[in-house]
C-alpha cells in the first residue's frame, strides 16, 4: 500500500465525520442560503476543527461564493476543499529522513502529556532516520518511570539504533548531555532525547523541560535542532491547549498528530495548523512504521476530501 493509500485509510473516519457529514448537509439544501452555511459551521465545529478557524473557514467560503457567483450547493464542496487547503501551511520540502543535515548531531527533542504515543513516535522516528541512512542514537530521558525505557528499548532494537540510558530516577538533563556528548564524540547524525510524559498543567514539571534544553546547550550551543510536541488526535480541542503550554515552556518548533486513524476527530488538526505558526511535521494514521508519516499538506486535503469526490462525481 502506497503512502497516500495508507493516509486515506487512516482518515477514514474523519473523513465521514467531516466531508461525509458536509456532503449531507449540502445535499438537503437545493439553494446556498445563510443556514446551508451556518449548518457547515456547525459540522465542522463538532469535527473538532475549532470555532475560530470553522468561522474563518465560513467567512472566506460564503464570499468565494458571492464572488463566483455560485449558486448550486453542489459546487460548495470543491470550494471548501480549497479554503481548507488555504489554511494549512504550504507543503514541507522534500523528505526530511533523507534530507541533509545542516550540522550534526541533530538533535530533537520530544515532548508531551503520558499516552500520546510518544515512545512510539520516538521509535518509527529512529526507525525511518536509520532506514535513511542515519546513524541514531535514542537517549532515554524519561527516568522517572522504568516502564519507558522498557518500552524505549523494544523499540531501539526494533529500530536497530543506539540508546543511551542511566538508572531509574537519574536526572533526566545528565542524560541528554551525556547523549549530546557521546553523538558527537561518535560521529553520530541524529540525536533523539526522549522526555516523561508530563501534565501540561503541572508548572514543575514544564520547568523541567526548560532545565533539559538549556542544559543540551550548554553541550551544543545550536541544539536542540527541533522540539517536537507530540499530540494525540483523539484528544480533540483538547490538543490546542496542551500546544500553547508545551510550547510556552519548551519552544516548540513542530507537531507531530498521532492515532488518526482511530477517531473522527482529526479535524483538529485543521484547528492546530491554523491556530499556531508552529508546523505539523509528522501525523500518525496506523500501527506500522510507514503509517508515522511527514505531514504533507496538499495530501492531507486530498484524502480528507478523496472519498466525498468519488461520490459526489
Amino acid at each position: 500500500m502506497g503512502l497516500f493509500d495508507r493516509l486515506k485509510k487512516g482518515l477514514s473516519k474523519t473523513r465521514e465525520a467531516v466531508v461525509g457529514r458536509l456532503g449531507k448537509i449540502v445535499g438537503l439544501h437545493t439553494a446556498i442560503d445563510d443556514s446551508l452555511f451556518d449548518e457547515m459551521e456547525e459540522a465542522l465545529i463538532a469535527a473538532d476543527v475549532g470555532v475560530a478557524p470553522s468561522s474563518r473557514i465560513i467567512s472566506n467560503l460564503r464570499a468565494r461564493v458571492r464572488r463566483d457567483g455560485l449558486t448550486d450547493p453542489a459546487g460548495v464542496l470543491a470550494l471548501l476543499k480549497e479554503e481548507v487547503a488555504a489554511l494549512l501551511p504550504a507543503d514541507q520540502d522534500g523528505d526530511p529522513f533523507h534530507a541533509s543535515l545542516a550540522e550534526t548531531p541533530h538533535v530533537i527533542m520530544v515532548v508531551g502529556v503520558n499516552g500520546v504515543g510518544k515512545t512510539t513516535t520516538i521509535g518509527k522516528l529512529a526507525y525511518q532516520y536509520r532506514e535513511a541512512g542515519k546513524r541514531v542514537l535514542i537517549a532515554a530521558a524519561d527516568t522517572f518511570r522504568a516502564a519507558a525505557n522498557e518500552q524505549l528499548e523494544i523499540w531501539t532494537k526494533r529500530a536497530g539504533v543506539e540508546i543511551l540510558r542511566q538508572s531509574p530516577g537519574a536526572d533526566p538533563g545528565a542524560v541528554a548531555f551525556d547523549a549530546v556528548k557521546h553523538a558527537q564524540a561518535a560521529s553520530l547524525d541524529v540525536v533523539i532525547v526522549d522526555t516523561a510524559g508530563r501534565l501540561h498543567t503541572k508548572s514543575n514539571l514544564m520547568e523541567e523541560l526548560k532545565k533539559i534544553r538549556r542544559v543540551i546547550a550548554k553541550v551544543m550551543p545550536t541544539a536542540p535542532q527541533e522540539v517536537l510536541l507530540v499530540l494525540d488526535g483523539t484528544t480533540g480541542q483538547n490538543a490546542i491547549q496542551q500546544a500553547r503550554q508545551f510550547n510556552a515552556a519548551a519552544g516548540v518548533t513542530g507537531i507531530v498528530l498521532t492515532k488518526l486513524d482511530g477517531t473522527a476527530k482529526g479535524g483538529v488538526l485543521i484547528g492546530v495548523a491554523s491556530v499556531f505558526s508552529i508546523p505539523v511535521r509528522y501525523i500518525g494514521v496506523g500501527e506500522a512504521v510507514e503509517d508515522l508519516q511527514p505531514f504533507n499538506p496538499h495530501a492531507f486535503v486530498d484524502a480528507l476530501f478523496a472519498q466525498d469526490e468519488r461520490n459526489t462525481n
